[in-house]
Protein backbone atom coordinates (compact mmCIF):
# COMPACT_ATOMS: atom_id res chain seq x y z
CA UNK A 1 0.00 0.00 0.00
CA UNK A 2 1.06 3.74 -0.52
CA UNK A 3 2.13 5.99 1.88
CA UNK A 4 -0.55 8.19 2.86
CA UNK A 5 0.51 11.85 3.60
CA UNK A 6 -1.31 15.06 5.32
CA UNK A 7 0.62 18.53 6.29
CA UNK A 8 -0.97 20.78 9.19
CA UNK A 9 -0.04 23.89 10.59
CA UNK A 10 -0.88 24.03 14.63
CA UNK A 11 -0.79 27.23 16.43
CA UNK A 12 1.93 26.07 19.11
CA UNK A 13 5.35 25.72 19.67
CA UNK A 14 7.31 22.83 18.47
CA UNK A 15 8.36 21.87 21.71
CA UNK A 16 4.76 21.50 22.82
CA UNK A 17 3.58 19.60 19.71
CA UNK A 18 6.71 16.72 19.72
CA UNK A 19 5.92 16.11 23.51
CA UNK A 20 2.04 15.45 23.02
CA UNK A 21 2.97 13.10 20.13
CA UNK A 22 5.64 11.14 21.83
CA UNK A 23 3.39 10.79 24.97
CA UNK A 24 1.76 7.71 23.42
CA UNK A 25 0.36 7.20 27.19
CA UNK A 26 -1.82 9.65 27.11
CA UNK A 27 -3.54 9.22 23.19
CA UNK A 28 -6.90 7.87 24.14
CA UNK A 29 -7.47 11.39 26.37
CA UNK A 30 -7.13 13.23 22.79
CA UNK A 31 -7.30 10.55 20.05
CA UNK A 32 -10.62 9.48 18.79
CA UNK A 33 -8.87 6.77 17.17
CA UNK A 34 -7.54 4.96 20.37
CA UNK A 35 -10.39 3.91 23.13
CA UNK A 36 -7.57 2.85 26.00
CA UNK A 37 -3.41 3.55 25.83
CA UNK A 38 -1.08 2.95 28.49
CA UNK A 39 2.73 3.66 29.03
CA UNK A 40 4.79 -0.16 28.70
CA UNK A 41 8.22 1.25 30.46
CA UNK A 42 9.21 3.85 32.80
CA UNK A 43 12.51 4.72 30.95
CA UNK A 44 13.20 8.19 29.10
CA UNK A 45 11.09 8.90 26.40
CA UNK A 46 12.78 8.24 23.36
CA UNK A 47 14.01 5.36 20.68
CA UNK A 48 12.46 2.30 21.69
CA UNK A 49 9.86 3.22 24.41
CA UNK A 50 6.75 1.40 24.33
CA UNK A 51 3.21 1.69 24.87
CA UNK A 52 -0.13 -0.41 24.31
CA UNK A 53 -2.94 1.37 22.48
CA UNK A 54 -6.46 0.23 21.94
CA UNK A 55 -6.85 0.81 18.41
CA UNK A 56 -10.35 1.01 16.72
CA UNK A 57 -10.55 -1.54 14.35
CA UNK A 58 -7.37 -3.27 15.61
CA UNK A 59 -7.99 -4.17 19.48
CA UNK A 60 -4.45 -3.91 21.82
CA UNK A 61 -1.87 -3.20 19.85
CA UNK A 62 2.11 -2.79 21.14
CA UNK A 63 3.38 0.53 19.67
CA UNK A 64 7.15 1.67 19.64
CA UNK A 65 8.85 5.05 19.30
CA UNK A 66 11.68 5.24 16.01
CA UNK A 67 13.48 7.66 14.73
CA UNK A 68 13.63 9.59 17.56
CA UNK A 69 14.88 13.12 17.03
CA UNK A 70 13.86 15.54 19.67
CA UNK A 71 11.58 17.96 18.01
CA UNK A 72 12.02 17.31 14.77
CA UNK A 73 10.91 13.70 13.58
CA UNK A 74 9.68 10.71 15.73
CA UNK A 75 7.81 7.68 14.04
CA UNK A 76 5.14 5.67 15.76
CA UNK A 77 5.69 1.76 14.42
CA UNK A 78 3.00 -0.90 15.61
CA UNK A 79 3.88 -4.48 16.52
CA UNK A 80 1.04 -6.68 14.94
CA UNK A 81 1.80 -9.56 12.63
CA UNK A 82 -0.95 -8.66 10.09
CA UNK A 83 0.72 -5.11 9.89
CA UNK A 84 3.71 -3.51 8.70
CA UNK A 85 4.51 0.23 8.79
CA UNK A 86 3.57 3.36 11.29
CA UNK A 87 3.40 6.92 11.09
CA UNK A 88 6.07 9.17 10.86
CA UNK A 89 5.74 12.98 12.54
CA UNK A 90 8.28 15.78 10.65
CA UNK A 91 7.63 18.70 12.42
CA UNK A 92 8.77 22.20 11.64
CA UNK A 93 8.90 25.45 13.56
CA UNK A 94 7.30 28.37 12.21
CA UNK A 95 7.25 31.13 14.27
CA UNK A 96 5.50 30.88 17.32
CA UNK A 97 3.24 27.66 15.48
CA UNK A 98 4.64 23.92 14.16
CA UNK A 99 4.31 22.64 10.92
CA UNK A 100 3.53 18.75 11.23
CA UNK A 101 3.73 16.56 8.07
CA UNK A 102 1.99 13.21 8.69
CA UNK A 103 3.07 9.90 7.14
CA UNK A 104 1.68 6.87 7.52
CA UNK A 105 2.49 3.67 6.07
CA UNK A 106 0.48 0.87 6.56
CA UNK A 107 1.84 -2.40 4.50
CA UNK A 108 -0.53 -5.34 5.41
CA UNK A 109 0.47 -8.99 5.66
CA UNK A 110 -0.33 -12.41 5.51
CA UNK A 111 -4.43 -12.77 5.19
CA UNK A 112 -4.92 -9.14 5.36
CA UNK A 113 -3.27 -8.45 1.85
CA UNK A 114 -6.86 -9.00 1.06
CA UNK A 115 -8.14 -6.13 3.17
CA UNK A 116 -5.32 -3.76 1.57
CA UNK A 117 -8.57 -1.47 -0.16
CA UNK A 118 -9.98 -1.13 2.80
CA UNK A 119 -7.37 -0.11 4.78
CA UNK A 120 -6.59 2.23 2.28
CA UNK A 121 -9.56 4.25 3.21
CA UNK A 122 -9.07 3.31 7.07
CA UNK A 123 -5.64 4.82 7.27
CA UNK A 124 -6.74 8.30 5.63
CA UNK A 125 -9.71 8.46 8.18
CA UNK A 126 -7.37 7.91 11.14
CA UNK A 127 -4.83 10.18 10.03
CA UNK A 128 -7.72 12.54 9.43
CA UNK A 129 -8.99 11.92 12.76
CA UNK A 130 -5.39 11.82 14.53
CA UNK A 131 -4.45 15.58 12.81
CA UNK A 132 -7.49 16.57 13.68
CA UNK A 133 -7.68 15.56 17.08
CA UNK A 134 -4.16 16.90 17.77
CA UNK A 135 -4.76 20.41 16.64
CA UNK A 136 -7.92 20.63 18.90
CA UNK A 137 -5.88 19.04 21.61
CA UNK A 138 -3.30 21.77 21.49
CA UNK A 139 -4.83 24.82 20.42
CA UNK A 140 -7.47 24.11 23.62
Amino acid sequence: MAVITRSQLIAAPVETVFDAIIDGGSFAAWNPTIRASRRLDSETIGDGTQFEWDLRGFGKVVQELQEFERPQRVRIVPHIKQLEGGHRFRLTAQGDSTRVEHELEMRPKGAFLLFAPMMGMIGRKNLRDTANALQAHLER
